[in-house]
């Protein structure tokens, strides 16, 4: 059996892995490691762990990483505890194969240790753009660490070829989030309402909002704007989620729960949700309002509209029912109409909800064939170009030597070639 170590280190990552944790724990000629970091093990972001035990997946070991804050230095000594955690992790139990989500640069250090176990890393979403974030040079940085490539999407596999990776080992499997959506029993619209407090007849917005990490000190100001917004439509419940651990993350977080202390008759704020629940907090929502991902992939298959604010999401491929806003009050509050307005389609973009199967197949084929070599080539995308220049330039000197037919056309020759290897 192969062991397939895959990694979790928030109550978002854990939510969209789940089909493949899954699907991994229940394939005969593979062994499931699943190794626990991050937020998890918080008690500040609500021990999200004991999510990961009721789901009665068997933890193979819990790497705590956390620190007090989250300024720039926190992060790179969180990033630096991961490097440190996990490798002797790596050294005590090696996996074959390791997996990797995204872009959280606590995976830098997870990947880093890898490296040097050189241990092939599987990496999922990769190939994607997010502008506003530091989340965007990590996701790169961790696609060339890569042996095996995931992507959501056909332009997402293509950027990855770009980066110098053949196109042998990047694949595009769909997303995770969108299998999540069309596999997973969701609630309905009265039991969600119930559970989380929502009145029956109010419509309500799913809320959640991220640090725009290559922004300085943007944070409070930009979370502030969103709250007058929101304070200016009290005809709508807002359920906002905590915010992550990027640098940020504790003010927009401090915020949000003075402003739904100060406006509890049509605010909720709630640590973690859980898969299951926010997704169906998410299919009844007359919009989805933030800068989260969740509002670009999960929300559209929902047929939820979404307002997206600022430049952390900038980059990313944007289905027709995403609006795009300024982080200033007066353009979200049109955002906010525009999509309370909009008619709710579904958008099906990122797969057919085979995304994890068709990732235990491809990782079968490469473990079960023998040892990975990981010594890789730099796949030159100008190369490839080259070579389809000199067949298109080879095809035409035919036509122009004897025509499609064979025959040959009046005034037409090969180019004289002396001694130039074959070259023009």
């Amino acid at each position: 059996m192969k062991k397939i170590a895959i990694v979790t280190s928030t109550r978002a990552d854990y939510g969209i892995l789940t089909p493949l944790i899954r699907a991994v724990s229940e394939e005969k000629e593979l062994e499931l490691r699943l190794m626990v970091t991050g937020t998890h093990l918080s008690e500040a972001f609500g021990n999200t762990v004991s999510m990961i035990e009721e789901d009665g997946f068997a933890i193979a070991c819990r790497v705590p990483i956390m620190v007090e804050g989250n300024l720039p230095c926190d992060i790179s000594i969180m990033m630096a505890n991961a490097l440190c955690g996990f490798a002797q992790s790596f050294a005590d139990d090696r996996p074959d194969l390791l997996v990797l989500l995204g872009d959280r640069t606590e995976m830098l250090g997870v990947a880093a240790a890898a490296v040097n176990e050189r241990i092939p890393i599987a990496h999922i979403h990769g190939g994607e753009v997010t502008e506003g974030a530091v989340d965007d040079c990590i996701r790169h940085a961790l696609s060339k660490m890569s042996y095996l490539h995931f992507t959501s999407t056909e332009i997402y596999r293509r950027r990855v070829i770009q980066l110098g990776e053949s196109p042998e080992r990047v694949f595009n499997v769909g997303a995770l989030g969108a299998e999540n959506i069309l596999h997973t029993k969701l609630m309905s619209e009265r039991e969600i309402r119930e559970l989380l407090s929502i009145p029956e007849h109010m419509p309500y917005a799913a809320v959640t909002f991220h640090p725009v990490t290559l922004e300085a000190f943007t944070a409070e100001q930009q979370v502030r704007e969103l709250c007058l917004a929101m304070e200016s439509r009290a005809d709508i419940f807002y359920l906002i989620t905590m915010a992550n651990a990027d640098v940020g993350g504790d003010s927009i977080n401090r915020l949000f729960r003075s402003f739904a202390q100060d406006h509890t008759e049509h605010v909720k704020m709630v640590s973690n949700l859980g898969m299951q629940r926010y997704l169906s907090a998410v299919k009844y929502a007359s919009f989805v309002l933030g800068n989260s991902s969740s509002g670009i992939i999960e929300a559209p298959v929902l047929q939820t509209p979404t307002v997206n604010i600022g430049d952390r999401q900038k980059g990313r491929w944007m289905p027709g029912t995403v609006i795009c806003c300024e982080p200033e009050c007066g353009n979200i509050k049109d955002a906010m109409q525009r999509a309370a307005d909009m008619e709710h389609k579904p958008v099906l973009l990122y797969g057919d909800g085979s995304t994890s199967q068709k990732i235990v197949e491809i990782m079968k084929r490469f473990l079960l064939r023998g040892e990975i070599e990981l010594k890789k080539g730099f796949y030159d995308v100008m190369e490839e170009a080259d070579g389809q220049k000199r067949v298109l330039e080879s095809r035409i000197y035919e036509i122009l030597e004897g025509g499609d037919d064979g025959s040959q056309q009046r005034g037409s020759r090969k180019p004289h070639q002396e001694n130039d290897g074959g070259r023009l």
